[in-house]
């Protein structure tokens, strides 16, 4: 059984609906998971739902809801979501799965058999918004709490714990002997600074039910919920588990899962998270896993925010970008296509609408758009649509564009690749102001010309439908069904220089991306 890879979004806390960023991290996943399966590979391509803690308990109050079907309903809307997104995960998971319960407590069952927990009572602040926690090293010079804590209140109580210390050390030397572990590099280096002047404190991994009943009991102590968090985390193996991936059940010592059919996932290829949740990522995953007897993931790939012109996105303020609402209105390629070009991989980015209008207009209209309508229709209109023999003025160029895209794609560079592709969408363009066909269809004498002309142009259309598959796929097909290419153009292998055959006969044009003046109010 060969490994696939493995790559997994963060799972969404169900207390609210979707915005632009779990939009932005889903369509970053995706992409990945697509140019991987165009590689050639393997892929399993998890997202779902994180279900559990006092936030989803407190809601479901509020709306007069059990906790379940409040889960239930919001979770209708989630999956609605990421298939509104065009996404090609290959299992959903929700936290209230039994599948995903019986891991969770066989992995609680394990450690505190080993000794990695202990019994303490504690006094302190808690944050009820954030399920922790808080020191008052985190105070602000006035006493008061960083308004992202939301109320927070003092509280006395016993729980669990989960030893960290021990741990610090290696977790550093994994972290500066890997250092594609964390990316961007940044990233990392916030990490290193954490672990290298603060002495991990250990993990609270309980909440006593006589306060918080929506959580998977502990299994050896029936006073206790488990910590929403490290319930949470789990689900990157639970579901590999739940399909019998022999790395999982081994360390675990599980008989789940069907082993005929069974996948092998584990270690996890990339974890693509926000910014936000890199500790419990970068420092409380990797512990729990070495704790377990796992193998670490091999990379967390960690997005930025976004704002809304230049402003943090409130629901008060209503500077709030709907991603299904951009959607429903500019199609779901063009929201594809800017959120993955206008923010790389790790900053913060800021939406705005004349931004989005404008690469519409420029890229993907004037630019990709164009590109395609003409050089179909030109063949359509000066050789009834029938590919004349090869010729190769563009080839150079568009195989060096295409490398360079492919390498990108397999580092994750997802803005960079499709940086390079734009390249080859500018070079063709150029190439009809320069060739000038409409011309040199006046001149009989030039017929020879402008089959060469017009081979480089529908040739550069359909290796341009392969290498923006991972990207934009809806617009890609089109492209092929444009050139009456049979199959999907879903291999990277396809963006070699010739795949148009001499007296093949192309499509019908039509226009990928209409022209628009102005965002509509």
């Amino acid at each position: 059984m060969s490994k696939c890879f493995y790559i997994t979004t963060a799972i969404d806390y169900v207390n609210g609906q979707p915005h632009l960023g779990h939009a932005y991290e889903k369509v970053l996943a995706d992409v990945v998971a697509r140019s991987r399966r165009a590689l050639g590979e393997g892929v399993f391509f998890l997202t779902g739902l994180d279900e559990h803690g006092q936030k989803v308990q407190q809601a479901a109050q509020v709306a007069g809801k059990s906790a379940q079907l409040y889960c239930d309903e919001l979770a209708g809307i989630w999956q609605v979501f990421v298939t509104k997104l065009g996404l090609t995960n290959d299992d959903f998971v929700r936290t209230t799965s039994a599948r995903h319960k019986e891991v969770v407590q066989a992995i609680l069952t394990k450690l505190h058999r080993e000794g990695h927990f202990y019994q303490a009572s504690t006094e302190g602040f808690y944050s009820t918004k954030e399920e922790t926690f808080v020191t008052a090293k985190e105070r602000l010079p006035d006493g008061s709490f960083p308004a992202s804590y939301g109320e927070v209140v003092q509280l006395a109580e016993t729980n669990w714990y989960f030893k960290l210390g021990t741990h610090q050390q290696w977790l550093i030397d994994h972290i500066e002997s890997n250092p594609a572990f964390i990316q961007p590099d940044y990233r990392r280096n916030e990490v290193l600074g954490f672990l290298k002047n603060n002495t991990l404190e250990d993990l609270c991994i309980s909440r006593p039910a006589a306060r918080l009943t929506w959580g998977i009991p502990v299994p050896f102590d029936p006073a206790y919920v488990t910590y929403v968090w490290f319930d949470a985390l789990v689900n990157y193996i639970s579901v590999p588990a739940a399909l019998g991936d022999p790395t999982v059940l081994g360390a675990l010592q599980l008989a789940i899962g069907n082993r005929q059919s069974a996948i092998a996932a584990w270690p996890a290829d990339a974890h693509v998270i926000g910014k936000d949740i890199i500790k419990f990522h970068a420092v409380y995953w990797p512990i729990m896993l070495k704790a377990m007897g796992l193998p670490l993931p091999k990379q967390l790939l960690v997005h930025g925010w976004w704002q809304k012109d230049g402003a943090k996105m409130s629901k008060t303020t209503g500077n709030v970008v709907d991603p299904v609402a951009i959607i429903d209105d500019w199609g779901l390629d063009a929201f594809r296509y800017y959120v993955v070009r206008e923010l790389d991989i790790g900053p913060d980015g800021n939406w705005t609408d004349a931004g989005f209008a404008a690469r519409y207009q420029a890229e993907l209209a004037n630019g990709l758009g164009n590109l395609v309508n003409r050089s179909l229709s030109m063949l359509k209109r000066y050789r009834n649509g029938v590919v004349p023999a090869r010729h190769d003025a563009l080839s150079a160029e568009a195989s060096q564009f295409a490398h360079a895209a492919i390498i990108a794609l397999r580092e994750s560079r997802l803005q960079d690749a499709l940086v390079e592709t734009w390249k080859l969408v500018t070079r063709a363009n150029q190439y009809v102001d320069q060739t000038a066909p409409f011309k040199l269809a006046k001149d009989p004498a030039q017929a020879a010309r402008l089959d060469e002309v017009l081979y480089n142009l529908v040739e550069s259309c359909r290796i341009l439908a392969v290498l923006l598959h991972p990207f934009i796929p809806g617009t890609s097909a089109k492209i092929f069904a444009q050139l009456n290419l049979a199959g999907a153009p879903d291999k990277l292998a396809l963006a070699a220089w010739g795949g148009l055959q001499q007296h093949h006969a192309i499509g019908e044009p039509a226009a990928l991306f209409p022209r628009r003046d102005q965002p509509k109010a």
